[in-house]
């Protein structure tokens, strides 16, 4: 089984056409459910239920602090090499950009580790660019038994694996991945990464499935909006969520809908996504999937984030840097994209409290149940 067959049965469905239908009785009768269908959230995606992005905030408000309480989860991302193979028209890292690029060894990614660990922080995401040659899964595997020395949760965001090579993983310290699937849309993800290993739209869909049956313990999954039309691909992250939750019940599961973001070169995106369906989006999927993570990063700018966070996000990132090497300084790589949420993680714990959440940086398995406990 593989969520590929959920997507195949929505070949040719028309999007538009059903967001077009929906009318605003339905959208009262879907906020009324306790449990939503998938076509319950696509109705939640349309321009119909625009008009009704009060009271499903506050449903998704209420959902969320009935399921997370006032806990945010904070994490950084570890960048520890930026060499690609991949041409992806929207990134810094691809390898047609003439950048500074930049690999890190074992002793700096230590003195990275530690710089960041020093500040607090115990969950960190290990990032690197899409080339298997340069940060080879051994490479990876060293670089975060080392990581985990300093950290007590790290994910890795790189290129697919096998199961095989993610049970590695596992057995040297990750509990976490996060993949987005960049575009749902099968034709448009192989129009956009033509001639690159990455040019395998299945083998990347069914990633998460394969970390969690090796036992990675957490997997968030998501479409990077600008790419394609983005009701359709909403709807098809929060459908790879409810499928990861469903086949995977003890794996932690979340959701992300990262916009895209200035780089080094001007890309034209399919469409501009605004603040409004960004915001209907995040609320339709807390309503669809009321006991899956949402992830918010620094794409997105500080004031945006903080009025977005009583809305259904449980997590978010502090600290960041897209460059690899960037915690430390003199670094002289690209970044992978420019940030709009600069805020250090101090300054990000102290404005959380002030908007009434508490800001957890340990795993999620251990403080999350042990907050449900009390």
């Amino acid at each position: 089984m593989s969520f590929y067959n959920t997507i195949k049965q929505y070949e040719n469905f028309d999007f538009s056409g059903y967001c077009a239908s929906v009318t605003p009785q339905q959208v009262e009768t879907i906020l009324d459910k306790d449990k939503l269908s998938n076509l319950d959230y696509l109705s939640l995606l349309s321009e119909t239920a625009t008009a009704y992005l009060e009271p499903m905030a506050q449903k998704a408000h209420a959902l969320t602090k009935k399921n997370f309480g006032n806990v945010m989860f904070v994490f950084t991302p570890l960048y520890i090499s930026d060499h690609c193979d991949n041409g992806c028209p929207y990134c810094s890292f691809a390898r047609q950009h003439r950048i500074a690029r930049n690999h890190l060894s074992f002793e700096k990614i230590r003195q990275e580790a530690e710089a960041i660990a020093a500040t607090g922080m115990r969950h960190i995401l290990v990032l690197t660019g899409e080339s298997r040659p340069v940060a080879s899964p051994e490479y990876i595997r060293e670089a975060v038994s080392i990581i985990s020395d300093s950290f007590s949760s790290v994910s890795i965001e790189v290129y697919p694996m096998s199961q095989e090579e993610y049970s590695a993983l596992v057995a040297f310290g990750t509990d976490g991945l996060t993949l987005y699937q960049e575009a749902y849309n099968e034709a448009k993800y192989h129009e956009l990464h033509r001639g690159g290993p990455k040019d395998n739209y299945q083998f990347r869909l069914d990633a998460p499935d394969r970390a969690a049956m090796a036992g990675v313990r957490s997997v968030t999954v998501g479409a990077l909006m600008g790419l394609f039309e983005p009701r359709s691909e909403a709807f098809f992250a929060g459908l790879h969520a409810r499928y990861i939750q469903k086949n995977h019940p003890s794996v932690e599961t979340s959701v992300a809908f990262p916009r895209l973001r200035p780089m080094v070169r001007d890309f034209e995106p399919y469409c501009k996504v605004s603040d409004t369906l960004y915001v209907q989006m995040l609320l339709a999927a807390r309503l669809f999937l009321p006991r899956c993570g949402i992830t918010v990063s620094t794409r997105e700018s500080k004031r945006f984030r903080d009025a977005i966070a009583p809305l259904g996000v449980t997590k978010m990132s502090a600290g960041v840097s897209t460059a690899v090497g960037g915690h430390a300084p003199n670094s002289i790589s690209t970044a992978q994209f420019d940030i709009a949420d600069t805020r250090s993680l101090d300054e990000m714990k102290a404005d959380l409290a002030k908007l009434g959440f508490q800001p957890v940086l340990q795993d999620w398995n251990s403080d999350f149940l042990a907050l449900r406990e009390k």
